[in-house]
């Protein structure tokens, strides 16, 4: 949530943004007016108490020395009568602003590139060079259907479609992919978190993801499975005062992640690449403000080694306004090389939210000065699926067989998949 400050002082600031990207849904003007309307009937309201207390102590007076208050009564309730129609007025302003203010995205960083869409993404640095075969390459799913380690079929029977079964070394592998995940962040000074995969409506609110992307959430009973763990991480302090010594804070979770993938009919229908539910080791710092973007560079490194150790080709790009994240401010995607789409596909966005999240979230930092929003920042570190598919892609052999990333070795306990 941006500061409402800024509306009132500097609105172009927040057209510039949504032109950025490209954004029509908000009407600016709306909220202006609104904003203006809520501040004059809190004036009114305020007035008028402030005279009905002034008449409530003379009534007061003119009671202790047993006279007649019939005619400040009558005063009292009329100036009742209307404080409460101007309440009543002020809760539905109140409701439309919030309504609308909750759809604000975050402010673009002046760094980031103007865009439409992820075409105009501007790629930063690519690491590792894509192997080159002497045999014709197989997609993930192919190789493991081969090897009999994932099952798409079964879980379409169960679930549906956008499911899956890993069996036999399938399910080592993944499990193998997250200790190592966790234990490489963990080394690095991240807090590993075991998190609940079911949160309130509020907790979604306070990380940007509702009210815009509700309709993408799985409903459980008011509550909601999460889409990734950010949102109990960041939640983890929300309605908090935090000591500003404890910055910065650095959280590190596994966990499944649930998400309809409403508007992806039709893309990446094969293999793990887009999925209902998927695995994810997620990434999440709590900052002062003027230390978040060397932070968002830090949180990037961090998910970038997991694809160093692992000997992955991969990208670093910065998204262009018109495809950055709801909540972020800047992001760079981590893309990985996948020999089977002869091209880099996203393993991990790293987002620096500002203090958009705090704000939502109501997390505060005792400073020495005052109490001020912390930044938060996010970042998949990273999505193990994919990374998964990554691997069977990029170290298959000709014979059909997947080699073991060195790295990985100790935690799955061979150098072969099979």
């Amino acid at each position: 949530m941006l500061d409402v400050s800024i509306l009132r002082q500097n609105a172009q600031l927040i057209k510039d943004t949504l032109n950025r990207r490209n954004n029509t849904s908000i009407d600016l003007d709306r909220l202006i007016e609104l904003d203006e309307e809520i501040r004059k009937t809190k004036a009114s309201v305020d007035s008028l108490l402030h005279t009905r207390k002034i008449i409530s102590k003379e009534i007061g007076s003119i009671k202790a020395k047993k006279g007649d208050s019939k005619e400040l009564e009558l005063k009292v309730k009329e100036l009742s009568g209307k404080i409460e129609s101007l309440e009543e007025d002020l809760s539905k302003k109140q409701d439309e602003f919030l309504s609308i203010w909750l759809l604000m995205p975050n402010l673009v960083d002046n760094s980031v590139v103007y865009g439409k869409d992820e075409n105009d993404n501007v790629e930063i640095r690519k690491i590792g060079e894509p192997s080159v075969y002497e045999f014709e390459v197989k997609a993930h799913d192919e190789i493991a259907k081969n090897l009999d380690i994932l099952d798409f079929d079964r879980a379409a029977k169960v679930s549906g479609s956008r499911f899956v079964y890993y069996k036999n070394q399938g399910a080592r592998l993944e499990r193998a992919l997250i200790n190592f995940m966790l234990e490489l962040h963990t080394k690095n000074g991240y807090t590993e978190m075991l998190v609940p995969y079911i949160v309130n409506e509020d907790s979604l609110i306070g990380t940007g993801q509702f009210p815009k992307f509700k309709e993408e959430a799985y409903n459980v009973e008011g509550q909601f499975l999460i889409p990734t763990a950010e949102v109990p991480l960041v939640n983890f302090h929300r309605e908090e005062i935090l000591d500003e010594s404890m910055l910065p804070l650095k959280y590190v979770a596994y966990s499944a992640c649930f998400r309809k993938e409403a508007g992806s009919y039709g893309k990446d229908v094969r293999g793990i690449i887009r999925q209902h539910q998927f695995n994810k080791v997620e990434l999440v710092q709590f900052t002062k403000p003027q230390d978040s973007f060397d932070a968002l560079e830090d949180l990037t490194n961090q998910a970038e080694l997991v694809l160093k150790e692992l000997g992955l080709p991969y990208r670093v790009v910065m998204l262009c306004s018109g495809d950055l994240g709801f909540a972020s401010a800047k992001t760079y995607d981590l893309e990985v090389w996948l020999p089977s789409q002869k091209r880099y596909r996203e393993i991990s966005s790293c987002s620096n939210t500002l203090d958009f999240q705090a704000r939502r979230a109501k997390i505060k930092i005792k400073g020495a000065q005052a109490n001020y929003f912390p930044h938060t920042l996010n970042g998949s570190g990273v999505a193990v699926g994919r990374c998964f598919a990554a691997i069977l892609e990029n170290y298959q052999t000709k014979d059909g067989n997947v080699k073991i990333p060195e790295k990985l070795v100790p935690y799955y306990g061979s150098e072969w998949l099979i």
